[in-house]
């Protein structure tokens, strides 16, 4: 689809907000991916480019990002030699999920106006969706709440008017986080009670540890240092259970917390708490602590 250059500018300027603005159940880049067979690149056969972003995501979480960008690189470049929009857009949302490690803001900006290209000239919303999830992230990351809130808005808007509910439901728990920090505690708790309804929508059981982040950071944020020690400490048991590597955006208050009520609670309360934690589940959790 060719665009008069200038109107193509001017629209991506304003989808990425430069003129007016100031990323478990962690969403899989590649769900809506149909590419399940190996292909055959000028006259090479490859690893499936689906499994390969699947690969490049699990190494970016185990903070592998080297081993991840090149994977990342190898499907862009397999997305533009077949013309594949779908292959493309993952591989550039990928390599957004990199640049949140370094807080690479020029990167993000960069991949970012890629996704809204793409977006545009495909006619395919999912990309604009995601240029906006990967922008309020790395914005969380940053300490900006109010951009990184104005992003989780748009990609929610978006995510539900496509029907894609794994995006819809996931940053739920990411606003959580913005909400928290900006004091509106109560928007906080409807957040993640809302993101354990969709979750319990889809599955009818409560066992999503990830959530327990933003519950763990509410509680903090509230000085309930007790409560969220408890969370934090079950948390990390059954991110270790289930073989979870969290997200740098969402480690990040996971960490701020543990290192907050080891300072505060003395060393037998903590301790005490700790081996107390050991019969609690992700549903106890949520029905002592969640209105």
């Amino acid at each position: 689809m060719h665009l008069n250059r200038n109107w193509r500018i001017g629209y991506l300027f304003l989808a990425l907000g430069f003129s007016s603005c100031s990323g478990n159940e962690e969403v899989d880049l590649v769900d809506n991916q149909n590419d399940g067979s190996e292909e055959v690149i000028s006259g090479h056969e490859v690893k499936d480019p689906k499994a390969m972003l699947k690969d490049a995501y699990q190494l970016f979480k185990e903070g592998k990002d080297e081993e991840s960008i090149q994977l990342a690189n190898e499907v862009l470049a397999i997305g533009k030699e077949t013309n594949n929009d779908t292959l493309i857009g993952g591989a550039l949302a990928s390599l957004c999920r990199n640049a949140q490690r370094t807080l690479d803001t020029s990167k993000l900006a960069e991949l970012s106006i890629q996704l809204a290209e793409l977006s545009f000239s495909s006619g395919d919303q999912q990309w604009m969706m995601k240029r906006a999830h990967m922008n309020a992230e790395m914005w969380r990351l940053i300490g900006d709440m109010d951009k990184a809130e104005a992003f989780y808005d748009e990609s929610m808007e978006i995510s539900f008017a496509i029907g894609s509910m794994g995006m819809y439901t996931i940053d739920h728990f990411n606003k959580s986080f913005v909400s928290t920090a900006k004091g509106n505690f109560d928007e906080a708790e409807m957040l993640i009670s809302k993101y354990y309804e969709l979750l319990y929508e889809r599955d009818s059981v409560y066992e999503d540890a990830y959530g327990l982040i933003a519950l763990a950071y509410l509680l903090e944020q509230k000085q309930d240092f007790k409560g969220a020690h408890e969370v934090a400490i079950v948390t990390r048991r059954l991110f270790k259970e289930q073989n979870i590597f969290p997200e740098p955006p969402d480690e990040k208050p996971l960490i701020a917390v543990e290192e907050k009520v080891k300072e505060v609670l003395d060393e037998k309360e903590y301790g005490q708490i700790k081996v107390a934690s050991e019969s609690q589940t992700v549903k106890s959790l949520l029905d002592k602590y969640l209105k």
